[in-house]
C-alpha cells in the first residue's frame, strides 16, 4: 500500500487528487488548515490531517503523525492579495511566497526523513504554466493575459526548487505538475478544464515507479520541456 500526503486536500484541485489516488490504492492523508472543512475528505476515506504550511510547528506535528510516507503532493496554494501593480507591494508578495514556497520547502524538509525510509519515494509540487516564461510570453497561451505579479513568481520559485530538489535528491522522483487553466476556487471557477483535467499531471506523477521522470515539469499532455 503507498502511504501519500496531499496538503491543501479539503477542496478543489487537492480534493480531486486525494479522491483519485485513493480510487488508484493509496492511503492518503489529507492535510487541511481546519479539520471542521474536512468532511468531503472523510467520505473519501482519506485520513484528514490539521497541516498548515505556514506554520513550522503544525507542519512539524502532521508529519510525525505519520506512520510512513511513499508520495508526497505540496498542492496547497494561495493567488496572494494583489492582482495588479497598483494594488502590488512586498507584503503582497510575502504571502504568496509563504504558502506557495516556502510552504512546500517547509512540508517537504519535515517529511525527508520519513521518505527516505519509502522503497519509491515520489514528490509532487503543483506548480503552474503561469511561472514559466515561455508560457507567460505566448499570446496563445492561456497564462499569457496574467498581470498579476506574486502567484507567477511564486510559481516559478516553485519549479527552481523541484529541479534542485531532484538534482539532491537522485533517489527519488520529484517532480513538478502545471494543472492548466482549471476552474477552482482560486480563479473564482472561471477556468476551463474541471478538476480532473486539471489533476492529471499530478495524479499521474503521483503514481511513478523508481524508474519515473525526476526534475521535469509536467502538463496533462506529458513533459513540458524547460
Amino acid at each position: 500500500m503507498t502511504t501519500t500526503l496531499v496538503t491543501g486536500a479539503n477542496k478543489g484541485l487537492g480534493l480531486e487528487t486525494t479522491r483519485r489516488l485513493i480510487a488508484a490504492g493509496h492511503t492518503v492523508h489529507a492535510g487541511m488548515r481546519d479539520l471542521a472543512t474536512g468532511d468531503a475528505v472523510r467520505e473519501l476515506g482519506a485520513i484528514p490531517v490539521q497541516l498548515d504550511v505556514t506554520d513550522q510547528d503544525s507542519v512539524d506535528k502532521a508529519i510525525a503523525s505519520l506512520p510512513e510516507l511513499d508520495v508526497l503532493v505540496n498542492n496547497a496554494g494561495v493567488t496572494g492579495p494583489s492582482w495588479t501593480l497598483d494594488d502590488l507591494d512586498v507584503e503582497a508578495m510575502r504571502v504568496a511566497f509563504e504558502t506557495n514556497v516556502f510552504g512546500v520547502v517547509r512540508v517537504t524538509q519535515a517529511a525527508l526523513p520519513l521518505l527516505r525510509r519509502s522503497a519509491n519515494p515520489v514528490i509532487v509540487n503543483v506548480a503552474s504554466s503561469l511561472g514559466f516564461p515561455r508560457a507567460m510570453l505566448d499570446p496563445d497561451d492561456d497564462s499569457f493575459g496574467a498581470l498579476l505579479v506574486p502567484y507567477p513568481s511564486s510559481k516559478a520559485a516553485v519549479i527552481a526548487l523541484t529541479v534542485q530538489y531532484a538534482k539532491s535528491l537522485p533517489g527519488m522522483r520529484i517532480n513538478a505538475s502545471d494543472p492548466g487553466y482549471t476552474a477552482t476556487d482560486l480563479n473564482q471557477h472561471h477556468g476551463h478544464q474541471t478538476v480532473t483535467e486539471g489533476t492529471d499531471a499530478t495524479v499521474a506523477l503521483a503514481r511513478i515507479g523508481r524508474d519515473g521522470p525526476t526534475g521535469e515539469f509536467h502538463n496533462r499532455q506529458g513533459r513540458i520541456d524547460y
